[in-house]
């Protein structure tokens, strides 16, 4: 990790440069704004736009002001107690440790999750999605994700008769996630279920509501970490989440989609719902995005779906972190629209 102000990032200190190898030398840089050296913003953040670079993480123990707008908008995060737009986050210095051990452990995946997300703020939902599975598919093949694995012994994964229930009342199809023994993972099962359930309501224009939630105690846990990495060819894993990817099924039914969420929101648990016209939580109800611990970026459209609802630099914030947040400030944040029994 460097520690630089402004001006050296002018200059291009967060320009990306690796060993022989292909290891990135330096995968972080904390930009310290405290300097307030903001007569360098504008060559600062057009030194980020030039080339590719590493993550660069802004830190400040004081608001931000208006002028540091141009620049914040090319950093991957901010932690500050506030400043312009949605570019930072009021992260504590908990916060930062967690970054910096994330980037030491999985300096691939964060390099690739920063670059995606400047990628898929500017990309429509068909290009994110493709972007998104690519860099995942890739990552599927490296070394990070290949020392997750390999620390994590498969278990079995059980046989459930019914992984999600469909139950029509008038106009109204709700969708029920339906391995509560497994906090409704994200595995196959429930993945194939999930898009045929959808397909009936996208091909019965009679249904004008489609509601869906979890049974048990959790929503969704996210992908199911027994069924990781299973996939012997990764071009065939990109193909097949592109073919069977739900956040695209979830996205096409526009303004019929409704998602009402508790308890565990991981990874694809908040990632698939964030394509949803409309998102209500419960008060019990927390968001986290795990995957760079595994050496993996998002794979189940969060790049695209929750940088839509937060931007990208938030996005980053929960990937970079794992930090889960609550009800409240997904609201704040805009991750959700409504808590869980209100308007």
């Amino acid at each position: 990790m460097k520690l630089l102000g402004p001006a050296e990032i002018a200059e291009g200190a967060a320009a990306l440069t690796l060993t022989p190898e292909g290891i990135p030398r330096t995968p972080l840089v904390v930009v310290d704004l405290d300097r307030e050296q903001w007569q360098y913003a504008d060559a600062a953040a057009a030194a980020l736009r030039r080339q590719p670079g590493v993550v660069v993480v802004g830190l400040a123990h004081r608001p931000l002001p208006e002028a540091a707008r141009t620049l914040l908008s090319e950093f991957t995060c901010t932690l500050a107690p506030d400043g312009p737009g949605r570019y930072w986050v009021a992260g504590t210095d908990a916060d930062l440790a967690a970054i910096v051990a994330t980037v030491d452990a999985a300096p691939r995946a964060a390099i690739t999750l920063a670059g995606l997300l400047a990628l898929t703020a500017r990309a429509g939902v068909a290009d994110g999605l493709t972007a998104e599975s690519l860099a995942y598919s890739m990552l599927l093949a490296g070394p990070e994700f290949a020392a997750w694995r390999a620390g994590r012994p498969r278990r079995p994964v059980p046989d459930a008769a019914d992984p999600v229930l469909l139950e029509r009342s008038g106009d109204t199809l709700t969708v029920s996630l339906n391995m509560p023994q497994r906090h409704n993972a994200f595995g196959h099962a429930v993945r194939d279920g999930l898009i045929e359930a959808l397909a009936v309501a996208e091909y019965d224009s009679s249904i004008e509501r489609v509601l869906l939630r979890g049974n048990g105690r959790s929503f969704c846990s996210g992908g199911d970490l027994d069924e990781f990495g299973s996939a012997s060819d990764v071009s065939a894993a990109h193909l097949i989440r592109l073919g069977r990817g739900a956040a695209q099924a979830v996205h096409r039914l526009g303004p019929r989609m409704h998602a009402v969420l508790h308890g565990a929101c991981i990874g694809a648990g908040i990632e698939v719902p964030s394509f949803a016209a409309h998102v209500a939580a419960s008060a019990d109800a927390y968001f986290r995005l795990p995957e760079l611990s595994m050496g993996l970026v998002p794979g189940a459209g969060g790049t695209v779906g929750i940088t839509r609802r937060i931007g990208r630099w938030r996005t980053a914030f929960l990937a970079l972190t794992g930090r889960p947040i609550d009800t409240r400030t997904a609201l704040d944040w805009g991750l959700i629209d409504a808590e869980a029994g209100r308007s």
